[in-house]
């Protein structure tokens, strides 16, 4: 099994809903490294259960153990383990489900796969497993924010109610002011009203998460299978529910012609906020290296912005200093409170009601989880074109 993310910095996870604990092992972080525990549990407080009426009733402090790695409050350069308990398990709520495969869910493929399964909660495929990357993502939050990289991710649409602009038109800053955080609260009211909704009716809703990254450099990411574009879409959609992914433009820029999708490429001035420096990345030249051309000048004495951003901050699979957004979208969850039809292990068929505590929409929760796949990443490619370089 592949439970290993990430190429330099590395997150291996363990643990299933129902069992003592979940955690992680994460590898590749640098030494010295200030860690700040509070901050690594407040990520992990907006994505734990009970946080609101429109969330899973499943209570749960979800209390970050740090085990190793880490020395008087820095990063020590070794791996750094962790763990989460479970402590509000309720697995009888699943022994109805012990022989049944539920729609849509990881039963059938689970069983089919190994020839066993953990049927409470779903096992290694519940959502609770996120709690290891977004622990691991604080750590490249914290580290990311040394470099002045900042990421941002928002519910942007749930169900048919969407904001209907892009994310300059929001004060991100609002975000968490709501349960189902949204950074239009007319919008996010309408939508907690229709999570509300679904929930009374026993069903479940989808939407869509977006999410910026800003004052990240040019430079990051690999050529060929591992653009930087192809490693986000990787991230995002290993995170369970996730459907789709698009950045920049995405599918809406189909429509549009070469002339109208083109960033054009301007002066800027070296202390813009757009165009971060890339000296944060490029160590200085050997002193084997030969003078620049003339006509080439070297890199780091470019800083050029673009007019307009529809690559969304990805081209060629390489960061080019502009702000990288993206869109995640997130299916209906799959348990409902609802008699369904289905079939049993020996293949008869039979319906079922789905007990236990369950999200309605699991947008409000996602929106960290997503957050911290896309630390991960983005952090994983820093250290990596550190490697590429002399």
């Amino acid at each position: 099994m592949k439970n290993t993310f990430g190429n330099v910095f590395t997150l291996t996870t363990f643990g299933e809903s129902h069992g003592p604990a979940v955690g992680g092992v994460v590898d590749g972080m640098p030494a010295g490294i200030e860690v700040d525990v509070d901050f690594i549990q407040h990520e992990l407080d907006r994505r734990r259960p009970g946080q609101s009426t429109i969330t899973t009733a499943r209570k749960e402090a979800d209390r970050v153990e740090l085990l190793s790695g880490i020395f008087e409050g820095r990063t020590t350069g070794c791996p750094i383990g962790f763990i989460v308990r479970n402590q509000n398990q309720h697995s009888n709520d699943y022994d109805n489900l012990r022989t049944l495969f539920r729609p849509s869910h990881a039963d059938f493929t689970y069983y089919y796969k190994y020839g066993t399964r953990d049927h409470r909660g779903g096992g290694r495929s519940s959502a609770r497993i996120t709690i290891s990357r977004v622990v691991a993502g604080a750590l490249a939050k914290l580290a990311l924010r040394q470099l002045g990289i900042t990421i941002q991710a928002y519910t942007s649409q749930v169900g048919d109610i969407a904001l209907e602009h892009d994310y300059h038109h929001y004060d991100l800053s609002t975000t968490e002011n709501n349960a189902v955080r949204c950074p239009d609260s007319t919008k996010a009211a309408a939508m907690e009203r229709l999570i509300s909704q679904v929930k009374a009716e026993g069903d479940t809703i989808g939407g869509v998460i977006s999410c910026v990254v800003k004052g990240c450099p040019a430079g990051l990411g690999e050529p060929e299978f591992d653009k930087l574009h192809a490693q986000l879409a990787h991230a995002m959609l290993s995170i369970n529910a996730v459907k789709g992914f698009e950045y920049g433009e995405g599918f809406a820029g189909v429509t549009q012609r070469g002339s109208e999708q083109n960033d054009i490429f301007v002066s800027a001035a070296t202390d813009s906020p757009l165009t971060p420096h890339p000296s944060t990345l490029t160590p200085p030249p050997s002193t084997l290296t030969p003078p620049p051309s003339t006509l080439h000048p070297h890199p780091s004495t470019l800083h050029p912005s673009t007019l307009t951003n529809h690559s969304g901050g990805i081209q060629g699979g390489i960061t080019n200093g502009q702000d990288i957004f993206f869109r995640v979208a997130f299916k209906p969850v799959a348990t409902l409170l609802r008699e369904q039809e289905t079939i049993d292990a020996e293949g008869n068929a039979t319906t079922f009601t789905a007990q236990g505590r369950h999200d309605p929409c699991v947008l409000p929760r996602a929106v960290p989880v997503v957050e911290a796949m896309a630390a991960m990443t983005i952090f994983d490619h820093y250290l990596l074109s550190k490697l590429s370089k002399f």
